[in-house]
């Protein structure tokens, strides 16, 4: 790698589960957030022949087909990856039927070989441990199975992490949905979180959650020692969970 052209920086986290104390997990820092919006003005601002409306409606049309042709069984290559369904679930017998109540389709992506080709190429600076340790490390729809992906309007949600139980009186603790093209942030009522601890939550997704993209946050006080934080801390999870019309 003697010419780096990218180049991330990576925090240290504990990993409590292998019991060395000094053993540490890596996560990139997030440094931005894009959507293809950003991107397509992006591409207009370096030159692009098409503007970014072009752009837009152009990945618009090519999303649309895409989505057609994997929902009849199609593998497509679309930028960076290749998608396909995958079959959930067990079934008994030869001549066993579809059971909604034990099977379901979720997506698989495989990234494309330029993808993975850059991966290999990029520089990596470690700047030791987090400031703070609180840290998502995965939200499950429980619905389908699908991990930091998606989530189910009226279905179940498992977080876990760690320090990340919802603890404190100030105000804005708990979890939060924040649309990422419009906004508004959806707060989770308390008294929908099913578990509550300090590595896991479970909360129930609102049943009239608009269809979009979303960012989860979580924010709390509390603290492994005996007193809470004086100021709430925050931590958001760098996937986009993607709700469907329903």
């Amino acid at each position: 790698m003697a010419n780096i052209k990218n180049s991330v920086i990576v925090e240290l986290y504990d990993l409590a589960i292998t019991g060395r104390k000094d053993d540490r997990f890596g996560r990139v820092v997030v440094t931005r957030r894009l959507n293809e919006a950003d991107l397509a003005k992006k591409a207009e601002e370096r030159g692009s022949p098409l503007s970014a409306d072009i752009l837009l409606t152009s990945m618009n049309i090519m999303r649309g087909l895409a989505k057609e042709e994997i929902a009849t069984g199609g593998h497509v290559t679309f930028g960076l990856g290749t998608f396909g369904l995958k079959v959930n679930g067990v079934f008994v017998g030869d001549n066993a039927k579809w059971d909604r109540s034990k099977h379901s389709l979720s997506i698989q992506v495989y990234p494309s070989p330029e993808l993975r080709e850059m991966v290999n190429e990029i520089g990596v600076e470690v700047r030791g441990m987090a400031p703070s340790t609180m840290v998502i490390n995965s939200v499950v729809n429980v619905a389908t199975g699908e991990e930091n992906t998606s989530l189910t309007p009226g279905g179940g949600a498992n977080v876990s992490g760690s320090g990340i139980k919802i603890e404190g009186d100030a105000d804005g603790l708990g979890i939060s949905l924040a649309n990422t093209e419009t906004g508004d942030v959806v707060s989770i009522p308390m008294n929908t979180v099913l578990i509550n601890e300090p590595s896991r939550l479970s909360f129930i997704v609102p049943s009239d959650l608009p269809a979009g993209t979303y960012l989860l946050t979580v924010t709390t006080q509390y603290s492994a020692s005996s007193s809470l934080l004086k100021e709430p801390r925050s931590f958001t999870l760098e996937y986009v969970l993607t709700v469907d019309a329903h």
